[in-house]
């Protein structure tokens, strides 16, 4: 806790902001963290709850010592509240920008009051760790001589990759792109995440003993038998990429494409390389489908690339802005969020279904048509005569992922035992068993999106540490007289 009458005495106050017309003008971060004092203040107002919900699986998967480290900062310990966090997450510079903070939906100031203020107060404090130096590498003491291959260099495999490399296993992460970091890289915008960020932490991770292999798409360039042959461990953190289409018709025009295939050039050209045949919304009626956190990273890229209209859809009805009934505390509400892209210029419209495309001459998407729908008997019904044209020059997917890749890596484990879930996703087994995350291939594991499904970088971090500490036990678990005699 922090000050026990904080909450009583100090409001909640949020991060400055760079106002939306000028940061609209660039693609570098635009949030600053708190001055300390500031932040301070924001710890003093962390109650003498009892029962830390913004800590448990329903606030943070990480599990943060949130009232712990509200109180070191209160009293003016830093350098010990950077150590308490990150005893429990690995790269908190990543949640402290990108996690959508179920933990402040979770804490109890939160039941009648603005809540704890606790992803900010958490950038504050890995920021000012970097600054300041706090930051360093830690070797382990003991080597072990295993090899631990890791697939995916997202959130997971990173953390499972410092983890592994921490605990004294030699650990090699093999990524099919040209540079480290998965969909932290190509997936968020660098208004969101710059990419500094996420190269300070891979020094440090090379520092430590962590090998990387940039442009090794395994099962493709590199045989996936190969690395459970030559390693004694393999853990699959490739992440959820396969992307929820539109099968409707005039989905063959050209100018609709995937989220994933136009975020990514942006942040390519802010790397400094250079992308033939860019796909741009400079001048362009872009439509957004698709109203989640991807949709959104695709409004704010659109808006400065200069788009001349952004119209964002959902099928889903506009949700509350309150917290209702069905999602009461600490659950995580679904009410109506408004992003800092949204901020920045976009039509949002609710409850509307898309029915075709329409296109020109040329075969160049023109119009999507699409009508308002309400969702009644556990399916969504188009309502007559509410039939409309909408616009549109590019028309982004960002309708969610399905599952990982098949094609590549699993369809080749698969041959030696590999299965999936209903979902489509990597089987392995949840829970804190003794096998937990792993698949039905002996010494393979599985965390993260590949195993969950899509979710949070909180959550892949957190299944990325949980899955480390799984091979850990696999690879210095004693063997017994009777295995040995098998």
């Amino acid at each position: 806790m922090g000050k026990p009458t904080g909450f009583m005495l100090y409001n909640r106050a949020s991060l400055e902001h760079e106002v939306p017309d000028s940061r609209v003008k660039h693609f570098k971060e635009f949030e600053k963290r708190f001055h300390r004092e500031d932040a301070e203040v924001q710890a003093a107002r962390c109650m003498d709850c009892g029962i830390p919900f913004c800590h448990g699986d329903t606030g943070c998967p990480v599990q943060n010592y949130i009232p712990e480290w509200n109180d070191l900062i209160y009293k003016g310990h830093w350098r010990e509240a950077l150590e308490n966090l990150l005893s429990t997450n690995n790269f908190p510079e990543f949640t402290g920008r990108l996690c959508p903070a179920p933990c402040e939906t979770a804490c109890t100031l939160g039941i009648n009051k603005e809540p704890v203020t606790i992803k900010a107060i958490e950038r504050t404090i890995i920021d000012k760790g970097w600054e300041e130096g706090w930051v360093r590498t830690r070797m382990p003491y003991v080597m072990s001589g295993k090899k631990v291959a890791v697939v995916g260099s997202g959130p997971s495999g990173l953390a499972a990759a410092q983890q592994l490399c921490r605990a004294g296993h030699q650990v090699t992460v093999f990524e099919k792109n040209d540079r480290i970091g998965g969909l932290l890289r190509y997936g968020i915008p660098d208004f969101k995440l710059e990419k500094h960020v996420i190269d300070r932490r891979l020094e440090q991770m090379k520092a430590e003993g962590v090998e990387f292999k940039t442009g090794m798409n395994v099962g493709v360039d590199i045989s996936a038998r190969k690395l459970v042959d030559e390693f004694d461990a393999v853990v699959l953190a490739g992440g959820s990429e396969k992307p929820r289409d539109i099968a409707i018709p005039g989905r063959e025009l050209r100018g609709i494409h995937f989220a994933m295939e136009f975020l990514p050039q942006q942040n390519k050209l802010n790397a400094g390389d250079h992308v033939p045949d860019q796909l741009t919304a400079a001048g362009k009626d872009v439509v957004v489908v698709g109203g989640g956190d991807t949709g959104s990273d695709c409004v704010g890229t659109s808006n400065r690339q200069g788009a001349r209209s952004v119209t964002q859809i959902e099928v889903l009805p506009m949700p509350p802005k309150d917290r209702p009934a069905a999602s009461p505390w600490p659950y995580w509400p679904m009410i109506l969020r408004t992003s800092s892209s949204h901020e920045e210029g976009v039509e949002r419209k609710w409850s509307i279904n898309t029915k075709s495309f329409r296109g020109n001459e040329k075969g160049e998407v023109t119009a999507l048509a699409c009508v308002q729908t309400k969702f009644e008997n556990g399916k969504f019904v188009d309502l007559p005569g509410t039939e409309f044209d909408l616009k549109a020059d590019l028309v982004l997917i960002a309708a969610g992922f399905l599952h990982p890749v098949h094609e590549g890596l699993l369809n080749e484990l698969k041959e030696i035992g590999l299965e999936l879930d209903p979902r489509g996703n990597v089987k392995a087994e949840f829970g804190d068993a003794e096998n937990a995350h792993a698949t039905t291939v002996n010494k393979v594991f599985a965390c993260g999106d590949m195993r969950r499904g899509q979710s949070l970088v909180v959550w892949a971090i957190a299944e990325g540490r949980k899955c480390a500490a799984a091979v850990h036990n696999y690879l210095t678990r004693e063997v017994t007289v009777e295995e040995t005699l098998a």
